[in-house]
């Protein structure tokens, strides 16, 4: 696959990532830990060279599986980690918010050892601290990247000023948020204009609705118990069945362009902009083939303004995520 450059870092990434967070945590239970490494191999065979983990998914567990798996690549591979939240070494985490800078120096030290690598090629805050200003976490990066442990800085979840006040300090190379056809809060918000206007690579999580914009999820689909959209706001029985809408949209379009609803949705997001890189995550190796497959459907000028036209005409029902998770993202 050709590779996409994150803005104007000189960071080149396969035009697809691999979200590694479901293997671990949130749409069930943790993915044995054989078959999760052969899953990160096949990627890794399959051209994949950015994957995107964090302390915070088991937590710490994520980070030392990707780790194993991927050090054999380890020269060949972008790694992407995060801090932000508050996690003792032990693991117990509150639900609040840490990015004071000595905390963000500690997890970067315990990162690299659960990833057993020298240095950490992306490093994020998870989400924007209120409690500390981001010239100050913005900083802190800065002296890890000046000390070499530390490659890339970037943002998740933080909002058009936040980026530019980080930038000042420390150019920013990525901003990850939640992007796709039915949640484009960043289009509105000048999350992806600020990122356009300082050359900022842009890494949509989320990119098939958590799973929603495959067409595999309908009203009647139950849930592991564990599974995080047994809570979601969008994920109630009556808001699947309202927001079908948009997967008869991608299922119309995948037709007539030889593909799979998944590849359309993220053909769009391809399209959209050059320094785009979505990371959508999976547990099954047919998943991760029809994902990459998306690289080559091509979505023509009319196909996009045909797609928008579509959607600006549903209403899409349910939060995106629960509330008290919101009030810990700007964008």
């Amino acid at each position: 696959m050709q590779k996409r450059e994150l803005g104007n870092s000189g960071l080149g990434v396969s035009p697809i990532g691999f979200g590694c967070m479901g293997l671990s945590q949130a749409y069930g239970p943790a993915m044995e830990k054989e078959r999760a490494s052969a899953l990160l191999e096949a990627a890794v065979e399959r051209g994949v060279t950015f994957f995107d983990t964090a302390e915070a998914y088991g937590p710490f567990e994520n980070e030392e599986l990707v780790g194993e798996a991927l050090a054999p690549h380890r020269e060949a591979v972008v790694i992407a980690t995060k801090f932000g939240f508050d996690i003792l070494p032990d693991g117990h985490r509150s639900m609040g918010l840490n990015s004071k800078p000595e905390h963000i120096k500690q997890v970067a030290e315990a990162s690299l050892k659960r990833l057993n690598t020298d240095v950490i090629d992306l490093f994020y805050q998870h989400r924007v601290d209120p409690q500390v200003s981001i010239e100050e976490v913005a900083g802190a990066v800065s002296e890890l990247i000046q000390a070499g442990k530390v490659k890339h800085f970037g943002l998740s979840e933080a909002g058009a000023k936040t980026i530019r006040r980080a930038h000042v300090v420390q150019p920013v190379t990525a901003v990850q948020s939640e992007y796709s056809l039915w949640t484009r809060d960043v289009e509105h918000h000048d999350v992806l204009a600020v990122c356009e206007e300082l050359r900022i690579g842009f890494v949509p999580w989320g990119p098939l609705g958590s799973g929603f914009l495959t067409g595999k999820i309908d009203a009647t689909t139950q849930f592991d118990p564990t599974d995080f959209r047994n809570f979601g706001p969008r994920f109630t029985p009556e808001a699947r069945a309202a927001n079908q809408a948009v997967v008869e949209l991608l299922k119309s379009i995948a037709e007539r362009k030889d593909g799979t609803p998944a590849q359309v949705a993220l053909a769009w997001l391809l399209a959209q902009k050059p320094w785009i890189v979505p990371i959508p995550g999976t547990t099954k190796l047919y998943r991760l083939e029809e994902n990459l497959g998306a690289v080559d459907l091509q979505l023509s000028p009319d196909d996009l303004r045909d797609i928008d036209t579509a959607v600006s005409k549903i209403e899409i029902q349910g939060l995106r995520l629960p509330e008290f998770v919101l009030k810990m993202s700007e964008s």
